[in-house]
C-alpha cells in the first residue's frame, strides 16, 4: 500500500470544496485543477500530522495559490484582449452531475463569474472566501496582507460591484430555453424584427475569440446592435449548412448552446434570460479553448461526450417547426454519408423522403440520430464574431 494513500484519501474528501474555491477565484477550470494539485503537493511536503484543522489549512493554501495566480495573470494579461470571459461549466441539457453541482453551488452562474473577473485579486479573494464560503475576516486578512477591517472593506467593495452588475435571471429552464430557441430560429430565418423582439432592450453581448483572433472579440449593448451582429455573424455561419450543428446544453446551469463544425466544438454561448427576454449573451469563440472546456466535464447525453457528433440535434428544438435550412443541413449529411459508403442508395432515398416530410426539430433529430458517424476532421475557426 502506498504510504501516501491515507493522506490522499483525506485530501479527496476535501477536493470538491477546494475545486469550488479555486473555480470561483480563477474562473478557469484548468487553472483551478492546477491550484488544487499545487495544494496537494504542499500537503505532501507538510504532512497532516501537525495540522489541527485540515479543511481550514487546505482552504487557506488553495486561496493563497489562487491569489498568486491571479496576481501573475494581471501582470501578463495582454491589453489587446478587449474581452476575456471565464470558463463556464458545460453540462447536459437535462440535469447536472454531482461534480458540476459542487462547482455551481451558491448561485455561481456565468454572469457572476464575468463580474468576479473584473475584481482586483485581493477583492476577489475577500469576497469569495467570506460571502461564498463563510470564512471570517480574521482568517482572510493574513492572506491579503491586510487588517481584518481592511479585508472587510475589500469584500464590501467587491459586493457593491457584484450587486451593481447583477441581472435577475429567470429560474425556469423551460422559459430560458424557449427564449434561446426563438433567438436561433430568428437568426436562421434572418428575421431582424423577431431577433429584436426576443432581446431585452439593454441586452449585452460579449464575444471572446481568444488571443489568436483578438480582433474578433467584442462587447456591445442594445437590442438593435446585437440583432445586427447576430444577422451578420451567427446567422451566416448557421446557414452555411454542411456540418454546422447547434446543440442545447446548460452553460453554468443556465440555457446555452454548443456549436460544432463537423463534430468539433468551436463555440459555446451562454444566455441570461429575464422576463422572457435575453438580457445577456456570452460567447467563447476560440475553438481550442472551447474543446478543452467541453471535454473537462463530459456531456452525459445518452452516454456520449459532447465532443461526439452523435446524437445530432437540430434547431429549432422540440416541437418547433423546422425550416428549409434545417432540412438542407440534414440532407447534406445524408449526401455525405452516401458518398462515403456509410449508407446505401436505398437508405438515402428513404431517409431523404422522411427528412422532407419532417415538421418539427424533434422529428428531424430522431430521423438522423442513428446515422453512422464519419471520422473526425479538423474544424475551421468559427467566425461568428467577425
Amino acid at each position: 500500500m502506498d504510504e501516501n494513500q491515507p493522506l490522499a484519501d483525506l485530501f479527496e474528501e476535501h477536493r470538491p470544496r477546494l475545486q469550488a474555491v479555486a473555480y470561483r477565484m480563477l474562473g478557469s477550470l484548468a487553472e483551478a485543477e492546477d491550484a488544487v494539485q499545487d495544494t496537494w503537493l504542499r500537503l505532501c511536503r507538510a504532512g497532516a500530522g501537525e495540522i489541527d484543522n485540515l479543511g481550514g489549512w487546505l482552504t487557506t493554501v488553495t486561496a493563497r495559490v489562487c491569489l498568486n495566480m491571479l496576481r501573475a495573470r494581471s501582470l501578463r494579461r495582454e491589453d489587446s484582449l478587449a474581452v476575456r470571459l471565464p470558463d463556464p461549466v458545460i453540462s447536459s441539457d437535462s440535469e447536472l452531475q454531482p461534480e458540476e453541482e459542487a462547482l455551481l453551488a451558491d448561485s455561481i452562474g456565468f454572469a457572476l463569474l464575468v463580474v468576479l473577473d473584473t475584481l482586483a485579486p485581493a477583492e476577489r479573494l475577500a469576497f469569495v472566501l467570506h460571502d461564498m464560503f463563510d470564512l471570517p475576516f480574521e482568517q482572510i486578512a493574513p492572506m491579503v496582507g491586510r487588517t481584518p477591517a481592511t479585508a472587510r472593506q475589500l469584500a464590501s467593495r467587491a459586493r457593491r460591484r457584484v450587486k451593481g452588475a447583477d441581472i435577475p435571471a429567470d429560474p425556469d429552464l423551460v422559459r430560458q430555453r424557449e427564449a434561446v430557441d426563438a433567438f436561433f430560429s430568428a437568426a436562421r430565418e434572418g428575421d431582424f424584427d423577431a431577433l429584436v423582439a426576443v432581446l431585452d432592450p439593454g441586452v449585452v453581448l460579449r464575444i471572446d475569440a481568444g488571443a489568436g483572433h483578438a480582433e474578433a472579440s467584442m462587447a456591445m449593448r442594445g437590442a438593435d446592435a446585437v440583432a445586427r451582429q447576430a444577422l451578420t455573424g451567427l446567422a451566416s455561419a448557421l446557414r452555411a449548412g454542411r456540418g454546422v450543428l447547434v446543440r442545447p446544453v446548460l452553460v453554468s446551469g443556465a440555457a446555452g448552446v454548443l456549436i460544432s463544425m463537423r463534430g468539433r466544438p468551436v463555440t459555446v454561448m451562454g444566455f441570461t434570460v429575464t422576463g422572457g427576454k435575453i438580457a445577456g449573451i456570452d460567447a467563447i469563440a476560440d475553438p481550442e479553448r472551447v474543446r478543452k472546456i467541453a471535454t473537462s466535464i463530459r456531456l452525459r447525453a445518452e452516454g456520449a461526450s459532447i465532443v461526439d457528433p452523435a446524437p445530432r440535434d437540430y434547431y429549432p428544438s422540440g416541437d418547433l417547426r423546422v425550416s428549409d435550412a434545417d432540412r438542407d443541413l440534414a440532407l447534406s449529411e445524408l449526401s455525405e454519408a452516401l458518398q462515403a459508403g456509410r449508407i446505401t442508395a436505398d437508405e438515402f432515398d428513404e431517409r431523404s423522403g422522411q427528412v422532407l416530410g419532417a415538421r418539427t426539430g424533434k422529428e428531424l433529430t430522431a430521423l438522423l440520430a442513428d446515422l453512422p458517424v464519419a471520422e473526425r476532421v479538423p474544424a475551421p475557426t468559427f467566425s461568428s464574431a467577425r
